[in-house]
Formats: structure tokens, sequence, C-alpha cells
């Protein structure tokens, strides 16, 4: 009871919204999240779940300036406002993400070190501490709906690519395929994934991989080295058929769909495309997909841009041609999409539509 009681007066001190009920319905949801992710993660292969949009793009909204551009973008917020983080987390919740994933998509000892001017050590910390900012969003809105029946949303570790820290575009060409080895690619990664796994995520979404080597190198230290963690790998893909660095979206995808099952290791969970043109996710699905039998087909993921382009003069262009994100969901669900969300210029608002959009789709598949 003593520790109960300080748990309360611990979460008063940082929400203080919440009502007594609250509180005391928070601790009981903590204490009942691991079996409840499990359920949780085994609804995930079996439905849909939505994920979260633009991380970047909705903390615009907190913290009133442009992101891009900067060396460490959104990363820098960890360190320097949490509090817009943590509000960022929470829009995407109460906008009805089933997952968030973690603000650390370009957080790296290297870029720490560099931008920063921080220790290895506090590094690691400050990207241990990003991921609890993300539990202590959860917690929260958990105990907010504490009185409705409700599924506990998935933490996802957000590991983006080696060409992210090196902020030379390179994460959209997959040019270090051919400078780097695969031994490199794997030791880079190996802290983060360390730390974001110390503080406790459910997944591991490994996105925004612009080329086969760099998947290949990830999806053996996953198997090797942690063979009880389930993850994701989504990529960068330059066209309708082709990942970023050219290699071909459907043999890419299927050659590691197939390798992972040889391996034994039933813990990646699904395979796709993040930060691309919505419009290129169904010919690159049905080339995976179109000609398998129901049983056969890999369980794909989507969370593409908003349809907008992006340039280094300009930002980005075209809000007012995009087709919204909601209208694509039908045909990426009938092609396999088990993961649905946004990327780069969807705000919650998005991911609220984009969830109407997959309630009404399984709607009309049980009245069928």
């Amino acid at each position: 009871m003593l520790i109960v009681v300080f748990g309360l007066f611990h979460f008063t001190d940082r929400f203080p919204s919440l009502s007594l009920a609250g509180y005391v319905c928070l601790i009981l949801q903590v204490q009942l999240l691991p079996g409840r992710r499990v359920d949780q993660l085994t609804r995930a292969m079996n439905q849909v779940t939505v994920l979260d949009g633009g991380f970047a793009t909705q903390l615009s909204v907190h913290v009133g300036k442009s992101i891009d551009g900067d060396p460490l973008w959104s990363a820098r917020f960890n360190a320097t406002d949490p509090n817009a983080v943590f509000k960022t987390h929470l829009d995407f919740l109460e906008a009805g993400a089933e997952a968030i994933m973690t603000n650390t998509y370009q957080a790296s000892i290297e870029g720490y070190t560099e931008y920063l001017h921080l220790t290895e050590d506090t590094s690691l910390n400050l990207i241990k501490s990003t991921v609890r900012v993300a539990q202590m969003a959860r917690n929260h809105f958990l105990a907010k709906k504490c009185d409705a029946p409700l599924t506990i949303p998935l933490l996802v570790a957000s590991i983006g690519p080696y060409g992210a820290h090196l902020h030379d575009g390179s994460e959209y060409t997959g040019s270090y395929s051919s400078e780097v080895s695969d031994d490199t690619i794997q030791k880079w990664h190996r802290p983060r994934i360390d730390a974001c796994l110390e503080a406790g995520v459910d997944i591991l979404g490994i996105e925004t991989i612009p080329c086969k080597m760099e998947a290949e190198a990830l999806l053996d230290m996953m198997c090797e080295e942690y063979p009880n963690v389930r993850f994701w790998i989504s990529f960068q893909c330059k066209d309708n058929l082709h990942l970023a660095n050219g290699e071909l979206f459907s043999e890419t995808v299927n050659s590691l769909w197939a390798k992972a099952r040889a391996m034994g290791n039933p813990n990646l969970i699904a395979l796709g495309v993040n930060c691309v043109h919505p419009q290129i996710v169904t010919p690159l699905f049905k080339s995976v997909n179109e000609k398998k039998p129901p049983a056969a087909r890999i369980p794909l993921i989507v969370y593409p841009n908003s349809g907008e382009v992006y340039t280094v003069e300009e930002g980005w262009q075209g809000k007012e041609d995009c087709v919204p994100l909601e209208h694509y969901v039908p045909q990426w669900i009938d092609l396999g999409a088990r993961f649905i969300g946004g990327c780069c210029r969807t705000y919650a608002r998005d991911i609220k539509r984009i969830k109407q959009a997959v309630n009404a789709h399984g709607n009309s598949d049980n009245h069928h």
C-alpha cells in the first residue's frame, strides 16, 4: 500500500489534471500491462493496427517552429523540451493510435555527441528517458480512459537507418550500402536498440531503410542477438517497384520473409514501406501479395507521407493536390496491410480519419 501511495504522489506531481480515481486506475493498468501487451500483439497479427503519424509534424504544433533541416531533427527536443514530446504522443493516442513510436528516429550517440556535446553514456541515457516519456504518455492516456474498455497501445521503438545520422540525404538513397560493412551497420544500431529495449518497448520499428544490405544486416542481428524481440522492417522506396537504392521491393520483401522463417524466427511481424508518396504504395504491395493465396500473404506495414513533396529550397509543397490517406486504406488492407499510419506531414487529425476508415472497412467485412 505504501508503494501505491508513493506512486500516487509521484504521478500527481507530473499529471495534476488527473482525478484520484484516475491515478488508482493508472496503477492498476500498469500492473496489467505485460499480459495485455501480449494480447495486443496477438491481435495486431490478426487485425489492422493503427499507428501514429509524423512525429516531427505533430511536434511542431507544440514547439511552434519548423523542425526540418535540424541535424538532430525532432530528437533535439528529447533534451530541450520533453514535455512537448509527451504532448505529441498524447495527441496521437487521443486520435486513436493503437501503437506509438518513440522519438528516437534520429537519436544516436554520434548525433548527440556532435550537436549537443553529450558523452556516450549521457546520450544513451537520453534515449532511455525518451522511451520513458512515451511510456508516461501511454500511462496518462490509459488513466484518463479507465472507465472505458480499451486495448493497451503498443510502444514501438523508432529505429531509423544508418544514413539518418550522416545528415547528407543518404537515408533516401542508400548510397552508403557499398561503402560500409554489415558489421559497421550492426555496430552502429546496437547501442540504440539495447537502450530502447532496456527502457522497455513492445516492438522495434526498423524504418526508412533504403537498401537491402542494411535490412539483411539487421535481420541477421535480430535473429542471432535478439531472438525473442518482435520487430518490423519498413523501406524507403524511390518508385512503385524499387527500394531507394534500386533493388526490387518485391524480391527484397519475399527474400527477407523467407530468410526469417528459415532461421526459425517468428518475430518479424511485418514488412513494408514508410516515408513514401502514398500513390506508390498500392503497386508496391501488389508486387508482393497480389498473386499469393490469402494464407501465404506476407503481413505488410505502411505509413506514408501526406503526398506533399519536399525540397531543400522550397520545403514542403503540393498540399492542395494531396488525396487524403484514408481513401487508400481499403485497398491497402485488401492487399495485406496489418499496420497503417502516417509519416511526414501527417498530423493527429489524419490518424483519426485513418482510424475511422480502418473501422469502417472492418465493419463492411463483417457484414459480408
